[in-house]
């Protein structure tokens, strides 16, 4: 199952608040080639992890740029897989490098959602000059996309905040968590973040976006498929004004 929690709040009234908390579980390493997390992009302004497999290298579940675009997506649970359809990786990777805002580009993917098997898309602008803003469409569920308010919200295989017992047992986990971010050390926040996902899954991922615009992205996967070895990388960058 791939999860992703995150609670965002675009004027935190603390300085040690942050104004993004993520974390997010991916299970399809197993059996799909993809590369770890790394700056990629005209300008090396890009990070996420990519695709690797034929006919849909390139694509990404989850990646955020230097510009303040965060864009990720779980695959929606369907009997029925239909094999022609466009990879849905893409449609993170088209957000992160375009110039349309996260509302604009959700409306154009909702005129093409009937061209990819069934999915999840959150596409936020994360900007220090203008207020956050989340949005959020699936294409087995309402015609519209819509833009999130300030809050807390778990994604799995189905629409959002579906009740699964296991995204509901998670997000309150997380939101433990966040209850005491503010109080954390960083790095022990981030810890605690990653023992939430539990590591069921092969790839972990924690962004945090502080007060100031300055974003941590920390991902953390199996190697070699193999539950006993593990590596974990952090990027730290500050939001393009």
């Amino acid at each position: 199952m791939c999860i992703i929690f995150f609670k965002f709040d675009p004027r935190p009234v603390s300085k040690n608040a942050y104004r993004l908390i993520l974390a997010a579980n991916r299970d399809e390493f197993y059996h799909r080639p993809s590369k770890l997390a790394d700056f990629w992009g005209d300008n090396n302004d890009i990070l996420s992890g990519l695709d690797m497999e034929e006919g849909k290298a390139g694509g990404t579940w989850l990646g955020i740029s230097t510009r303040g675009k965060l864009g990720a997506l779980t695959n929606y649970l369907q009997p029925r897989q239909e094999p022609y359809a466009r990879g849905r990786g893409e449609l993170v990777t088209h957000f992160l490098t375009s110039d349309m805002d996260s509302l604009s580009y959700l409306k154009k993917v909702s005129t093409e959602g009937h061209l990819y098997n069934g999915f999840n898309l959150i596409a936020a602008d994360l900007s220090t000059a203008k207020e956050d803003v989340v949005c959020y469409y699936g294409n087995r569920g309402e015609p519209e996309p819509i833009v999130l308010t300030p809050g807390t919200y778990g994604l799995s295989n189905a629409l959002l905040e579906t009740p699964w017992k296991k995204l509901c047992f998670g997000k309150q986990l997380f939101m433990e968590v966040v209850e005491q971010s503010e109080a954390l050390p960083k790095d022990t926040l981030i810890t605690h973040l990653l023992d939430v996902l539990n590591n069921e899954e092969a790839t972990n991922t924690i962004i945090l976006v502080d007060a100031d615009g300055h974003v941590t992205f920390t991902e953390r996967s199996l190697l070699n498929k193999d539950t006993s070895h593990w590596e974990t990388n952090t990027y730290e960058f500050t939001l393009q004004s």
